[in-house]
């Protein structure tokens, strides 16, 4: 199991959705989010202090089991992609335990197909 999280620009999402569902990944979680990169965020001068304003982006936030890990992240990074400075990064990290609270199913089987 995987647990993937994903930066990416608000204006992609549907784009990423779209690329996922072709792939018959579905379960996600959306957040916004604000920070900043190597797109520095937005400088700027108030009275005597230089202030970063941070930069709007959205996490995708997925479990998924190891035989789809590859495709969602191929999935992300093609949907998500303009080639421009501020594209996001995806994190792919190791899921230790998963249970569905109703069910109580735990494991591969607690994230579904």
């Amino acid at each position: 199991m995987k647990y993937i999280i994903a930066i990416i620009r608000p204006e992609k999402l549907a784009d990423v959705q779209r690329a996922l569902v072709e792939r018959d990944i579905y379960l996600m979680t959306v957040s916004d989010v604000r920070g900043c990169g190597r797109q520095k965020g937005f400088v700027e001068q108030v009275r005597s202090r230089t202030l970063v304003n941070l930069v709007t982006k959205l996490k995708i936030e997925m479990a998924v089991n190891d035989e789809f890990a590859d495709a969602a992240v191929d999935a992300i990074t093609l949907a998500a992609r303009t080639g421009e400075t501020g594209d996001g990064k995806i994190f792919v990290l190791p899921l230790g335990s998963c249970v569905h609270i109703r069910s109580g199913a735990a494991g591969p089987s607690a994230i579904g197909p």
